[in-house]
């Protein structure tokens, strides 16, 4: 049984159509399998009169070769009526380019399309590294682009049918509460979530089968659909060499990503083009260096030092469990419980980059030698929040010590606002510092 599920991002549609009002079209990137397709067709059925999709990875040549003269575009909107069977009206139609990396010239057409003003128009596109796709034609300008992400854990919730939780998790949060007897089974149940991960698929499959090895083959498949994507970016094999590396290089509790022990001796500006590939098929999320925590990281971040996070945590146990044809619901049902004999500090470190990244922020980390000098004092993640700074370590287990956040407040005491350990335990304060559980990292916004 397919389902539609409940998206945050539907509002960023219907802001974009309200205050654009045709005068630009929507760009949404993200990972294949995310759900774009499904959120599109869903908003030109609710929102519009009428509306086209053309999917670019499964349409024809007829179809393809209407772009190739837009000089007359009442010929050209005739004929695509004609063609796809659908009455277009003006002002109250949208046409969905689906895939457009697939057919660049559709791409370039939105400069004309958006000026003509009769429709709505929306481009979805996967692995949008499209420099590799669009050599030869003009990137238009009048695009409004957003990004689409897994689903988080408050849209796994409302596709269980739990439409309480995280309505309620704000409440505890801002009056300093702790969830007590109720604390085990939040945690439970957001250990259920980083299991099945946030890709419609696998969640509508596990609604489905209830069988965890089932939706392990689902996300397997999805893998398998990025690595073939991969290969045609870069026949070599390497792209794929340094996603699937990543569960490997996290639980090395190294301080940042080690790219030539994935791919071997590689030169500096091919490894660049590797890795801008990586980020771009929005597959990873990274992470980079600050050099100067403050206020405005992008300005002194430091992109030779990075660590790389699956965009989905689902996919990431996936990965992290690759040596088998697909894992047993044993070891799905051990991790679910908290009983499998193993460190899940990089899984829920990645959950966080997850859950930080869909609210917007970007991804920074800090790191500075102890006193001295034989190691190194880590903070994950920070965030910048009005003119201050909120550091966040990870833990999944233990939290009486949190020495590098500790010494980072020392060293940076009149950039910090407030601070966070996020671990298993429930919510509450060690005096300047917040414990906060994994399943309340969604209210860092």
């Amino acid at each position: 049984m397919k389902r539609v599920f409940k998206r945050k991002i539907y509002d960023k549609l219907l802001n974009w159509k309200e205050t654009r009002q045709g005068a630009t079209a929507l760009l949404i990137e993200g990972a294949r399998r995310v759900g774009k397709s499904t959120l599109v067709e869903q908003f030109a059925k609710n929102e519009y009169k009428s509306y086209i999709i053309i999917d670019f990875n499964n349409t024809n040549n007829e179809i393809r070769d209407l772009f190739n003269d837009l000089t007359d575009l009442n010929m050209f909107f005739l004929l695509l009526q004609q063609q796809l069977k659908v009455k277009l009206y003006e002002r109250n139609s949208v046409i969905v380019f689906d895939e457009v990396q697939k057919f660049p010239v559709a791409r370039q057409a939105i400069k004309y399309l958006v000026a003509d003003g009769r429709y709505d128009y929306i481009e979805t596109g996967s692995l949008i590294s499209i420099k590799k796709n669009t050599k030869e034609i003009t990137i238009p300008s009048e695009e409004t682009r957003i990004s689409m992400y897994p689903m988080d854990y408050d849209e796994f919730c409302w596709a269980l049918g739990d439409n309480t939780t995280m309505d309620l998790l704000p409440q505890f949060y801002h009056k300093s509460l702790s969830l007590g007897v109720a604390h085990r089974k939040a945690m439970r149940d957001f250990r259920l979530y980083m299991l099945v991960g946030g890709m419609p698929q696998a969640i509508n499959t596990f609604l489905d089968t209830n069988n965890f090895s089932d939706v392990d083959q689902v996300k397997r498949d999805i893998i398998k659909l990025y690595l073939d994507d991969f290969h045609k970016i870069d026949a070599s094999g390497r792209i794929e060499r340094l996603f699937m590396s990543i569960p490997a290089q996290l639980s090395n509790n190294v301080s940042r990503y080690m790219p030539y022990q994935a791919v071997g001796e590689v030169k500096e500006d091919k490894m660049l083009e590797l890795l801008n590939d990586l980020e771009d098929s929005k597959t990873v999320l990274m992470c980079y260096r600050c050099n100067d925590p403050n206020v405005g990281m992008s300005l002194t971040q430091d992109r030779s030092r990075y660590k790389m996070y699956v965009a989905d945590t689902g996919l990431f146990i996936t990965l992290a469990f690759w040596d088998k044809d697909v894992t047993d619901n044993i070891i799905y049902t051990k991790l679910l419980n908290d009983k499998l004999q193993t460190n899940l500090g990089y899984v829920y470190e990645n959950m966080v980059a997850q859950t930080l990244t869909a609210n917007g922020h970007k991804l920074f980390y800090y790191t500075f030698p102890t006193a001295d000098g034989k190691r190194l004092y880590e903070v994950d993640f920070l965030l910048s929040c009005g003119s201050k700074l909120w550091p966040i370590e990870v833990k999944s287990s233990g939290y009486s010590t949190h020495q590098s956040l500790d010494e980072f407040c020392k060293k940076f005491s009149s950039r910090i606002g407030k601070r966070f350990l996020i671990t298993t335990k429930d919510f509450s304060r060690q005096e300047e510092t917040t414990i906060l559980p994994f399943y309340m990292t969604s209210l860092l916004k």
